[in-house]
This record gives C-alpha cells, structure tokens and sequence, in this order.
C-alpha cells in the first residue's frame, strides 16, 4: 500500500502564517490567562531595567557624596525590585506552565478521538511508533513553544528594545561603541539557526523511525525469542539508535560553537565599554555610574539574543511539529457517515452481498463479483483457501474497509447508507487473535460501557464458560489482566473475547477462526453455547476445521474472491466439488 504523507520528511519554512494561525488558536480558550502572563512579563522585564539604573544612582549621587541614608533607601529600593521580579516572574510561569498543560491535553484528545475515526487501512499504512510520535512528541513539542516560546519571546524583544533605548539615554556615544558588536552577533546566530534548523529535522526523523522500530520489536519480542533473533534486533536497534544519537551530536556540537561564540562577542564589547567609557570616565567626560551602569546592561543585553536564538528554534520545531499533526488531523476519514445516515436500533439479520468487488491494493481483487443472501438467523459458514477473502467478507460488512463495487445490504439497507456506529453495534465479531486490553477481567469483557452491568457481565462469562477460570482467579472478575491478555492462555482470551460480544448482544454473530487456537476439550465445552448464542441471531462463520461448521445450516465455498458453491454440508459432500476436496484433504491428514 502506498505511504501517506504524515512523516517527518516534509520541510517546514521558518514561518508559515497559516500554520501559526491554527497553532495559535489553541491559545483563545485561555486568553485570559495568557494576556495575564504577558502582562506580568512585561513588568519583569521593565524591573530588570531598573537594577542598573538604581546602580548609577547610588553610585553618582550618594556614594560619591557620602550619603549613608540615601544609599540605604536605594538598597532597600534594589531589593524590592529584585523580589518583585521573583514574584511576577513565579507567577508568570505557573501560569503560562498551566495554560501549555491544558492545550496538551485538548490537543491529545482531539488527535485521538481523531486517530479512531480513521478506517482500517489508515493503521495498515502508518507504523503505530509513528502515531505515537504525533501524539506525545509533537505535542510536546508544542508544550515548549506555549510555555517557554511565545511569551518569553515578548519579554526578550522588551528587553532588547529597552536596554538599546535606556544606553542611548544615558550616553549616546557610549551606546553606540556597546553596539558595535550587534552584525557580527546577528551574523553567527543566523548561521547557528540555519544549521541547527536542519539537525531538528534529522532528528525528528530519526526518533520518528527508533519509536516505529521499537514498538514493532516489543509487540513481536515472542517471535524474536522463539527465533533466537535478539542479536539481529539488538543490531537493527543500534543501527537505529545510532542514527538518532548522530542527529543529537551534531546539535550539541553547534550549540557547543554557539554559547561561547556569544559570550566572546559579549566579552569584545565589554572590553569596548570598559576601553572607552573608561577613558572618559579618567578624562571626567562621563560619570563612573554610568560606566558601571554600561556594563550591567551590556550583561543583560547578550542573555536574551541568546535565548531569541534558542527560542527561535522552539518555533521552528513547533513548526514542523504542527505541520505534521495538521496534516494528521486534516486527513479525513475514508470511511465514515453520509449526509442524513439512517440509524437503526435492532436489525433483524438479514444480509445481501450483490456483486460486491473488493481490493485492499489497485489492481489485486480480493472479492470478485461476490454474491450471497443470509437470512435472519440463519447459520452460514464461509470455507476456502488462504487468501479467498473469507476474513475480507467480514470487513466489509462493518465497512472497516469501503467496497469499491457492488453493496452490501442489512435489512435491505445499503450499509453505507447506514449510520457507522449503529452498524457495527449490530455486529458483534471474535477474531482469531483475541486481543485484551490493560485491565480487569470485568473492563475487558464490557469495554467500558455503562450500561452493562457486573450481572450482565457474569451471565455472559458463564454462558461461554469463561466463568469457571475466572472464579478461580486470585481476584476474580477483578483480576488485572497484563498488556494483550500475556498472562493468560489462547483458549482463555479467546473465551473471553466471546463472552465481550455476548454482553454487547448483536443481531448479527460473526466468528472468524473463532475455535482454532482453542484446545479440543475447550471446544467441546463452548460448542453447545455458542449453539444457544447462534439461536435467533444471523450468524457467519470462518473456518478452516470443517468439523466445527458441518451443522451450519449452509456452507459458502469461496475460491479467488468469488462463491462457487454453496449448500449443507452434506450436500458439497455429494457434489464431489471444491469442498470435498477440502474436506477429505483434512480427514486424511487427521487420520494420519
């Protein structure tokens, strides 16, 4: 299948009105709380002024006169203004922390209960490590620019503006000398964005394909033990680490050329400040104040170009992280409700595939010309070989993928006419692999779903049987069950798989390979349930055992996407076709 665009691959400009449009939209739930920020910032970043200031002051007028009590009310005037500028500075990141906390958690939501909208195929084409790429690191991402970037960013600039503005007042000429500095500071940070521009690119890309690789190798970790693969995936893993680690060292090593290239040019004009403010200063052409003063404020002028370098950054990561998770949530649904769905509340089962075509790839059918009719409550099983598009069958009904010809039809409905939810709840499928959630027993069998209850639960826990390893649990229906279900066996998962779609009660039973990971004895025991769950319920059956599907009360053979038989089993036993062969093929390799 072809790969959508929802990669790291794709490069953002530095700026992209639209993108930063949308990016900041998310700040107007909150804008309150973020104009109070900016406001408290901005009134550190004028105190910040003022330490200098006070310092020429008391330098100037009391100390060279030898007022003792002058000095003391400007000390005193220092130190309000230092804890101030604590104060508005703890307020002001408490509050900006808060406001990035609750965007994450909007954010997330929204590109989760986005993610599940998506059809089937959308997880065939995208690694699961990427997904989570999008939804933790570039949300993250994001979380820096909301707390640190945007608003810091305002306060730096105010700062900059203030200190050039504030030197100009107190002597121009000095001012000028302290600036002399400014294109070639401007020169080595433009140089220092463009590289690492790129190197946040490298990285993104490569924590992106780490994530996708590691997550593949901890779900497959039974394949890789039973193979003896740990060495190979040890080597695929460093490979991939490697890659990333190389990505991260190329932007220590600019940021490593950066800093002390700043503090260099810092120290160029402090020695420029001290050489010719000094100079008058024994000429008696500027006050010692002002000189001290000079220096003060050319400190604070390097530290925020340092951080408007750093933070410009941010923007950029946050750039191609919205752009990324933009596209994401752009994506729409291949699959999902039309204009005026029709609802339905409980369908009676009646199922018709006419001419249903059907391919997961262009050019590769899967269902050729497909059709059929079930009756309510009526058992049929589907029979053939790998590949015949048995399982395809069951997609399609609950439309996990589109047709691409032909309709499907529930109760004489155009399923996709139908409303999706009130589709699939008609339906209720056990797959082969039978997958568990993180959980208790009682989560894994109701899903979450209020209305049904613990009694409901336990009914049908017994019904399939489920009940009787349940009780001997250490905790009953309480037991935790770990991640996909580990700590249990095959059969186990299995019926409790079948009891979840029992509790949810469909119209319609589907089984796909339902009682081939379950040992013989486990199967005689659920046997006559699921002959009690099929009753009044239409019911579809994929299997390869044809001895688990001889009472159903029709046999559909599939072969190359299209039915060439169909009848009791009996009946394609007389008929000496495609499901005889089959079906001696397995009497005698169970004889043997």
């Amino acid at each position: 299948m072809s790969r959508e665009h929802l990669d790291d691959d794709a490069v953002s400009r530095a700026y992209d009105h639209e993108l930063a449009r949308r990016l900041f939209a998310h700040l107007k739930p909150y804008r309150g709380l973020v104009v109070l920020a900016v406001a408290l910032l901005l009134v550190n970043s004028l105190l910040q002024l003022a330490g200098p200031w006070i310092t020429k002051v008391a330098i100037d007028r009391h100390i060279a006169a030898g007022d003792l009590d002058g000095l003391a009310r400007l000390a005193l005037l220092y130190l309000g203004v230092i804890l101030a500028g604590f104060s508005l500075q703890y307020a002001q990141f408490y509050v900006m922390q808060w406001v990035g906390q609750r965007i994450m958690f909007d954010l997330r939501t929204r590109i989760v209960r986005h993610i599940q909208r998506q059809e089937l195929g959308f997880f065939d084409r995208h690694p699961v490590g990427q997904l989570m790429t999008r939804v933790m690191g570039d949300v993250q991402t994001l979380n820096e620019l909301f707390t640190t970037g945007i608003v810091a960013i305002f306060g730096d600039l105010l700062t900059l503006f203030g200190i050039v503005i504030v030197m100009f007042l107190l002597d121009w000429r000095l001012a000028l000398v302290a600036n002399l500095v400014l294109p070639v500071l401007f020169t080595i940070s433009m140089l220092f964005r463009s590289r690492v521009r790129n190197t946040y690119r490298q990285i993104r890309s490569r924590v992106a394909t780490l994530n996708s690789h590691l997550q593949e190798y901890i779900t497959g970790m039974r394949i890789v033990q039973l193979f003896g693969r740990e060495a190979t995936g040890e080597e695929q893993y460093a490979k991939h680490n490697a890659a990333t680690r190389q990505a991260h060292l190329q932007t220590i090593r600019y940021y490593a050329l950066f800093f002390p290239a700043v503090e260099l040019v810092s120290a160029i004009a402090t020695a420029l400040i001290i050489w010719y403010g000094g100079g008058r200063v024994v000429q008696d052409s500027l006050e010692l104040g002002v000189l001290v003063a000079f220096l003060q404020y050319a400190e604070r002028f390097f530290r925020p170009i340092s951080d408007l370098s750093e933070k410009y950054n941010t923007f950029q990561a946050a750039m191609a992280s919205s752009e990324r998770i933009f596209r994401l949530l752009d994506r729409e649904p291949q699959i999902q409700d039309r204009p005026a769905a029709r609802h339905i509340e409980r369908a009676r089962g009646h199922l018709l595939f006419e001419n249903v075509h059907f391919s997961y790839k262009p050019g590769e059918k899967v269902l050729d010309g497909l059709s059929f009719e079930v009756q309510p409550g009526e058992r049929v099983a589907l029979v053939g070989a790998t590949g015949t598009g048995k399982t395809s069958v069951l997609s399609v009904l609950t439309r996990l993928y589109e047709i691409q010809g032909g309709r499907v039809l529930l109760d004489g409905i155009d399923t996709r006419e139908l409303c999706l939810d009130d589709l699939r709840r008609q339906v209720g499928v056990v797959l082969q692999d039978a997958f568990l959630f993180a959980g208790d027993i009682t989560h894994n069998i109701r899903l979450g779903e209020e209305h049904i209850g613990a009694a409901r639960v336990r009914e049908a826990a017994e019904l399939v049987h489920a009940s009787r390893f349940i009780e001997l649990l250490p905790h009953g229906y309480d037991t935790e069950v770990s991640e996909r279900g580990s700590t249990l066996s095959v059969g186990q998962r299995q019926l409790l798989s079948l009891a979840r779609v029992l509790a949810f009660d469909p119209a319609i039973l589907v089984l796909d390979e339902a009682t081939s990971s379950i040992d013989t004895q486990t199967e005689l025991e659920i046997r006559d349930a699921l002959h009690r769950v099929m009753a009044g319920r239409t019911s579809l059956v994929v299997a390869h055992r044809l001895s688990t599907i001889q009472d159903c009360d029709r046999i559909l053979v599939m072969h190359q996407g299209r039915l060439r038989e169909s009848g009791t089993h009996a009946e394609l036993l007389r008929a000496g076709g495609i499901y005889a062969r089959l079906y001696e093929l397995q009497f005698r390799d169970q004889a043997a």
